[in-house]
């Protein structure tokens, strides 16, 4: 099998944003299109037919300023209704949005602002603004809530001028727009290094819907509650899109995924249909459903059609929960550079783990002689940004997008392997693929928050691993850990019950070669701060091994100090555990 490819032919793919933004308007003119909470904590509601106004009134304002076809606008902000019309305009116009994440701390924010080589920006409020930090190239700034930061002088204005009425008559939104114009600049999470700056076009986000249409069937019925930022592909784009394509209602979550308690609350007051998130917070919503079979009814609602999982696998224990009750777990896989989905599982044959589904409609994959997956489709980019070193390397020469990821084809679909940039040798040369062990240990314990295994060129691997530390200091005994398993309160107590689950973990992966010797269990977090997660809660391995590499350094037999209280796993019979130390 050296080409999978969809069995479903791809749909009639929409032009461009701005007539889907028509299309709606038409059809779907008194339904609500979007809902946000106020400062009462009620949610008000705008529906299409206003919207669609807001965004022709902004398009009309921002071309009588002197934007134009190509011009940038970054929106550093978080998810919020002038974001959205904002964004939708600028593309639905002919310019290219650009939104970037909206805590980054000045030096990240600076550099990605002069990186797009925008001259127009958009900001939330205070604390965006002043982390724009030092950028020349920008000449017009939008402040998108009320904060009082108004300088005309300085080209900085309020985001409601732009929805002030004009006499220009123009309908405002240029349905003429091609297909392969770029209309989003997307910067990925960089989890292996620099973020870099995917450009997407109208067809890309757009081809992608006509292909999930007839495979998750959202229509304008259902309901959504979503946390995703928009900023990333997977809330941006995938989940974003599916609700304004088919019409469907976008509710905002108040917490911004931040509260299970919050979205809990949310839940009960919108009643999804839909949802799409990533395992730990399915897995805290479920433990909030065991209070109570109030609760239990809330969350498994009869309409809720099906649920989304990505970033991982949703443990086998948590999708038991959802399939014993006939609502379907859906998995896909994809990158930002590719729109982002690529494949999907099918909602009516039962998940198989590590397998990510078959390729959408238009979409076709390939392996690569070295294991890696290669793809091709309308949902590809247009090529990075900026970067063509990364240009160079990103295609192969007949045309296929190179991903990073490895996999291989099986019945039910593309299984995942690892990240190819992950995959190390020893120094006996034998490969060792740690992600099997990291979601071996990370499944193993729930008071495990993050694992990574490193050993290129050692002679074994050694195992970094951070716990839950609001787990540590307020046990959850409701929870139901493994037989024989117990809540342990502090480092040492972790350390000790950790050690037998290590063991298992390396027994479970069947490659003597690839078992940790060592591990350290570090009482600390990773954090957007230090750069050792992603705007999107992804570990960045690169940067967690460089940061804590004195721990590294110290499990192949150094002696370096650490500030970190650690506790010493040692899983050889003739060497001792050791205790916390700093």
């Amino acid at each position: 099998m050296n080409v999978l490819h969809s069995e479903i032919p791809l749909g009639e793919v929409l032009p461009n944003i701005a007539v889907l933004l028509n299309r709606n308007a038409g059809r779907f003119a008194d339904n609500t299109v979007f809902r946000q909470k106020n400062a009462q904590g009620q949610y008000e509601s705008i529906c299409w037919q206003d919207f669609a106004e807001n965004i022709r009134r902004i398009v009309r304002n921002l071309r009588q300023q002197g934007f134009t076809h190509g011009d940038k606008m970054v929106i550093f902000s978080r998810n919020c209704l002038p974001m959205l019309e904002l964004e939708l305009a600028v593309m639905a116009s002919g310019g290219i949005a650009v939104p970037i994440f909206a805590h980054f701390k000045k030096q990240t924010a600076e550099l990605l602002i002069n990186h797009s080589d925008a001259a127009w920006l958009a900001v939330e409020g205070i604390n965006q603004l002043s982390n724009a930090g030092e950028t020349p190239k920008i000449r017009h700034i939008f402040v998108l809530d009320d904060s009082p930061l108004h300088h005309p002088e300085a080209g900085i204005e309020p985001f409601r001028h732009l929805l002030e009425k004009t006499n220009d008559g123009d309908t405002a939104l240029d349905e003429n727009i091609h297909p392969d114009t770029i209309c989003l600049n997307m910067y990925t999470s960089g989890t292996m290094g620099t973020p870099k700056c995917v450009q997407l076009t109208h067809r890309n986000i757009l081809s992608q819907q006509a292909a999930i249409e007839p495979v998750l069937r959202i229509s304008e019925h259902d309901r959504f509650l979503s946390y995703l930022p928009w900023h990333h592909s997977f809330g941006g784009i995938f989940e974003l899109f599916s609700a304004l394509y088919n019409g469907a209602s976008y509710s905002l979550e108040s917490s911004y995924g931040k509260d299970p308690r919050s979205i809990f609350d949310n839940w009960r007051q919108v009643r999804p249909t839909v949802f799409f998130s990533v395992p730990k917070v399915y897995q805290a919503l479920f433990d909030l459903t065991r209070e109570s079979r109030e609760a239990e009814d809330v969350f498994f609602n009869s309409g809720l059609k099906f649920i989304f999982t990505a970033a991982a696998a949703l443990p086998e224990r948590l999708s038991k929960e959802f399939e014993k009750r006939g609502i379907p777990v859906v998995e896909g896989w994809g990158l930002t550079e590719t729109s982002p989905c690529c494949t999907l599982t099918d909602p009516a044959v039962k998940r198989t783990p590590g397998v990510v589904g078959k390729p959408i409609p238009g979409v076709s994959l390939r392996i690569a002689p070295d294991g890696e997956i290669l793809v091709k489709g309308p949902n590809v980019m247009a090529g990075y940004f900026r970067n063509d070193e990364a240009n160079e390397s990103a295609f192969t020469a007949d045309g296929w997008y190179r991903t990073g990821d490895v996999g291989q084809f099986t019945e039910h679909g593309l299984q995942l392997i690892a990240r190819k940039d992950r995959i190390f040798k020893l120094s006996n040369g034998e490969k060792v693929i740690p992600t099997d062990l990291e979601r071996a240990i990370e499944l193993k314990c729930h008071y495990v928050q993050y694992a990574i295994v490193a050993g290129n060129g050692e002679e074994h691997p050694v195992a970094l691993i951070f716990p839950n530390k609001k787990l540590l200091e307020q046990p959850d005994y409701e929870l139901s850990p493994d037989e024989g398993c117990f809540c342990p309160r502090t480092l040492n107590e972790l350390g000790r019950c950790l050690t037998g689950c290590l063991e298992m973990a390396n027994n479970s992966i069947g490659q003597k070669f690839a078992n940790v010797k060592s591990a350290a269990v570090i009482l600390d977090e990773l954090s957007l701060d230090h750069n050792t997660l992603t705007p999107s809660m992804k570990m960045a391995p690169k940067n967690v091994l460089e940061k804590y590499r004195s721990h590294l350094l110290n499990l192949y037999g150094e002696s370096v100090p650490v500030e970190e209280e650690v506790y010493v796993i040692e899983l050889e019979k003739n060497k001792p555990t050791a205790t916390c130390t700093k």
